[in-house]
């Protein structure tokens, strides 16, 4: 083939294209790029890709992403899928680099960091390639349809275009296809289907297949729960690099979660994740190095973590920050250095940082900046800025440097929640309580709805309440505990309490040994009535196993968490093992 390329090359810019590609491949690049070049300009779309593969790698020819796009551009133009695929590639990722563009490509589910990114032309190109059957292309434009500006979206046909991808045997539409029926799953079933598909693209190893993997698996979401089998996919997305998994495995190791604690090497992959970029890892760095453990406390380098956490837009790291000021713990007590940074907690919407705000005028601290607070709050909001419309909202329900108003702060909120998710959670509590505004549960609903969709894990779990109770629409709640599963998969103890009831049921729709599994979950965080509702099946064997020892403990946990009700049933205990068991409405 390679004699006949070179008799055809004067007559066949397909022919010029080999002979080039294999100069280029056996060390003769500049002779080869020659080659391949004027195969290029004799509209050969294929080698046109190739030219621009050439500039966009700087093999063999220095790299020039002008070059490289103005290449593509024509292949993509004359038609050739690959051109297209990469073109929209680089557009969604901001990128002029290759490498960067295909791996964006190979995990959609990533954060995206690129630099200037062109969604409408990533569209163009992208839709293209996929309507001549380019799998890749197929899950991009999918990626972009689902999670591209509001303007681009449309989830159902993201569906779609992942489906075709994934039914051709590509990775990353499986992914897409899992993380699509994810978001919209409203039984069981759906969710292993996610699962499923999630599972397929790990099997292929990609990174945030894995990830993902290991956080179904860890919360039992669609798939059997093994706590013990999670940490080691995090290991393994975490080896590609990919931050979140690092995070993840880091805390796995830090606290003996399902692998033998190692707090060296956890503290290692924290500070990996930290450097990538997570401000969480950098967040919990950063808690590390000022709590010490078994070495003496570092607070220098807790600050640098920290603050490399804020600037990142982590509330909690500024309101750390504001406390290590406070304390003095790096040099003597600031409390004009405490008053900024917890400002600018609260400013990022962190509500601890507003009290401790009030902690520094209680103190005499920091009164004249405090005092400014509303009023800095104010200027953003009546500038459009939604967050700050929220925080004067804060300030006017607590009376934070304002006079106190619940009708104003309504409003406010009410304002910030056409675009900022917190607030539409808010927003919903207010309306439920009616402060500020009459009540009106039908709205709070669709209110929680919007920031449920949005991500917001206690509006989740609040709509899924007003589904199981009635109230501001109709009961549903097979809806409710899909709304459930996604809030505990994210660690959210009310909704594993909340799952576990549901299971608990009467008659035939009784699952107790899921009840339990469930209250166990929530138990284990810190759940006050999930301990109630474990204790109680352990003492009376609801689930099969009777552990009078482990339910006396938990009831006292819940006591002295101020559950009345486990007083109550530590009496039933210490004097009938068979007293009457009370109904699961009781906690």
């Amino acid at each position: 083939m390679r004699v006949f390329d070179r008799l055809a090359a004067p007559f066949s810019a397909h022919a010029r294209m080999r002979v080039g590609l294999d100069l280029i491949a056996r060390g003769r690049g500049a002779k080869g790029f020659r080659r391949l070049a004027r195969a290029a300009r004799s509209n050969c779309a294929p080698a046109q890709y190739r030219v621009g593969l050439c500039y966009l790698e700087g093999n063999p020819v220095p790299r020039s992403p002008v070059e490289a796009t103005r290449w593509l551009e024509r292949a993509a133009r004359g038609g050739h899928a690959d051109a297209q695929f990469l073109l929209a590639a680089l557009h969604v990722q901001g990128s002029a680099c290759a490498a960067d563009a295909i791996d964006f490509a190979a995990s959609l589910s990533a954060r995206h960091e690129g630099g200037n990114p062109d969604y409408a032309a990533a569209l163009t190109w992208a839709r293209r390639a996929a309507e001549q059957g380019h799998a890749k292309a197929q899950a991009l434009l999918g990626h972009i349809l689902s999670a591209g500006p509001a303007a681009l979206r449309d989830p159902g046909q993201a569906t779609d275009w992942f489906r075709r991808s994934a039914g051709a045997g590509c990775p990353q539409g499986s992914l897409g296809l899992g993380l699509a029926l994810l978001r919209d799953a409203r039984d069981e079933a759906t969710l292993r289907a996610a699962a499923e598909e999630i599972r397929k693209a790990a099997a292929t190893r990609l990174s945030t297949a894995l990830y993902l993997l290991g956080a179904l698996t860890e919360f039992g979401v669609g798939t059997a729960r093994d706590p013990a089998a999670a940490p080691a996919l995090y290991r393994d997305a975490a080896e590609k690099g990919l931050r979140q998994a690092q995070l993840r495995w880091g805390l796995a190791l830090l606290q003996g979660r399902g692998v033998a604690r190692d707090v060296v090497a956890g503290e290692s992959w924290l500070r990996r994740a930290a450097h990538a970029g997570d401000a969480e890892a950098a967040v919990l760095v950063g808690h590390l190095c000022a709590n010490g453990g078994e070495r003496a406390p570092n607070y220098a380098e807790a600050a640098i973590w920290l603050q490399r956490a804020t600037e990142q837009g982590h509330a909690a790291a500024a309101r750390m920050l504001g406390q290590l000021h406070a304390a003095g713990t790096l040099g003597i007590p600031d409390p004009a250095a405490a008053t900024e940074w917890l400002q600018r907690a609260a400013g990022m919407g962190d509500q601890p940082a507003q009290a401790e705000l009030g902690n520094l005028v209680l103190s005499g601290g920091a009164v004249s900046e405090l005092l400014k607070v509303g009023d800095w709050f104010e200027r953003g909001a009546h500038m459009g800025d939604p967050v700050a419309a929220f925080n004067l909202a804060v300030c006017l329900t607590e009376g934070l440097g304002v006079e106190r108003d619940d009708r104003k702060a309504a409003e406010w909120i009410r304002r910030a929640a056409e675009s900022l998710p917190v607030a539409q959670y808010w927003y919903g509590r207010i309306l439920t309580e009616g402060r500020g505004l009459e009540a009106d549960l039908a709205a709070a609903r669709v209110w929680f709805g919007r920031a449920a969709e949005n991500g917001i894990v206690d509006a989740q779990v609040s709509l899924g309440e007003m589904m199981v109770n009635g109230r501001g629409g109709p009961r549903d709640q097979g809806a409710a505990g899909n709304l459930f599963a996604k809030a505990a998969a994210q660690g959210h103890a009310g909704a594993m309490f909340a799952l576990g009831v549901l299971a608990d049921g009467t008659g035939a729709a009784a699952d107790r040994a899921c009840a339990q599994q469930w209250f166990r979950q929530a138990a284990e965080r810190g759940h006050p009535y999930a301990q109630v509702m474990l204790a109680r099946y352990l003492a009376h064997g609801l689930a099969g196993s009777t552990d009078l020892q482990e339910a006396q403990r938990l009831l006292n946990a819940a006591q002295a968490a101020g559950v009345t009700q486990a007083r109550l049933d530590l009496e039933r205990l210490s004097h009938s093992e068979a007293a009457p068991l009370p109904s699961t409405t009781a906690a």
